[in-house]
């Protein structure tokens, strides 16, 4: 049996759930439900190739070259699939990656399953609503929540706060 991890942001992350949500075997399984659910040629239509490769297809942009790694400015990370607020300015630091990097995200946004791709064990990220590929998690962050949400760019897209 396989478990799931439900990510709400909150100190103790992982509420286990059954595995007839996800399992390891593959990335997107016909059984899983989300708020937003599309035909892969609706995906394919609305995102950008490069998009649709990371979102859809867990691909990984190249290190240092994401448009969102340097934003400094404040405001809200949202998923490009879908439009759901995933994190804010205040939970991103640069970690040297080379990817945007988050120590939190927006409760209840993120789903986190194993990934044992690249013959090592990883936790992937996806976001809630439309099960989009986001990037992964580690524990090594330098924040007190000592987490590291390594993001692709080509998965989130940033709006500016309006002061």
């Amino acid at each position: 049996m396989t478990n799931l991890s439900f990510h709400a942001c909150y100190p103790n992350r992982h509420v286990r759930t059954s595995s007839d949500l996800l399992t390891s075997q593959g990335k997107y399984i016909a059984s899983v439900t989300y708020e937003v659910e599309k035909s892969d040629e609706d995906w394919r239509r609305q995102l950008e190739p490069d998009r649709y490769a990371v979102l859809r297809k867990a691909a990984t942009e190249a290190p240092f070259t994401g448009s969102l790694l340097h934003v400094d400015a404040n405001g809200v990370f949202s998923c490009a699939g879908c439009g759901q607020h995933l994190f804010t300015s205040a939970q991103k630091f640069d970690s040297g990656t080379g990817w945007p990097s988050f120590d939190a995200c927006e409760p209840g946004t993120i789903i986190e399953r194993e990934d044992r791709s690249l013959f090592r064990r990883r936790t992937e990220i996806l976001c809630s609503r439309c099960g989009g590929h986001l990037g992964h998690v580690f524990d090594d962050g330098p924040t007190p929540t000592g987490l590291r949400y390594c993001v692709n760019s080509l998965a989130i897209e940033f709006d500016v706060e309006e002061t």
